[in-house]
């Protein structure tokens, strides 16, 4: 399904335009600049204009998939798109859009979900040719542009993300993920070793009191 695309010059936030605007049924929209952009646990996620793709979409749920998988699949989608050669970008657990640069992971985009009136809406944010600075983070923010990819347009990007979003019923597997089983962690409420990733999108650790599965939160290395 060929979503239609709406594009805005400026909006709070591409998600909230959707929530919003349930008549709209089925389509996407892509903003050139968000006033109010949010990322997960209501982290504020800079959108410059012209800085990045901006884009949500109300689709139909994939049936049977667990809502952390869902968004784990759509990153994955997404970096297809946006590294064609399949080889630079990875997913960090729960679902940031990352890559490796001078032996250090760096973060390029996150993505967020929501059901609202039977429809599954994702709201992408990807640095494409600049990323802001923001100092305290475990893993530094970047852009496309600086690991050597290609920057299309962002209405080619929008467009082609959002007709691979049409297989999130399927298992689609991104470059790399982190952490990797035996990594040393710790987040919000605890730490521990890292198992591997669940079927359901959960992370698996090992803590000093047992076995826990991760639903949501941050993730960083220890050490």
């Amino acid at each position: 399904m060929d979503l239609p695309l709406i594009r805005l010059a400026e909006v709070d936030s591409t998600q909230a335009f959707l929530r919003r605007n349930a008549h709209l049924g089925f389509c996407a929209v892509l903003a050139d600049r968000q006033l109010e952009g949010r990322g997960r646990q209501g982290n504020r996620w800079e959108s410059a204009a012209g800085a990045g793709l901006w884009l949500s979409a109300a689709l139909p749920s994939p049936s049977g998939v667990a809502p952390g998988l869902v968004l784990q699949r759509a990153m994955a989608a997404a970096a297809r798109v946006l590294d064609p050669e399949g080889a630079a970008l990875g997913l960090k657990w729960p679902n940031d859009l990352v890559a490796w640069k001078e032996g250090r992971l760096v973060k390029l985009g996150g993505i967020l979900g929501e059901q609202v009136g039977g429809r599954l809406i994702l709201g992408l944010g990807v640095n494409l040719t600049s990323a802001p600075v923001i100092p305290g983070r475990a893993i530094r923010p970047a852009c496309l542009a600086e690991l050597g990819l290609p920057v299309p347009s962002t209405p080619e990007l929008a467009a082609r993300i959002t007709k691979a979003w049409n297989a999130l019923a399927e298992d689609l597997q991104p470059a790399f993920r982190w952490p990797e089983a035996g990594a040393a962690l710790r987040w919000e409420d605890g730490q521990g070793t890292c198992l591997g990733w669940e079927s359901d999108g959960r992370l698996k650790v090992a803590t000093a009191q047992g076995i826990r599965r991760l639903s949501a939160g941050d993730v960083v290395g220890l050490g």
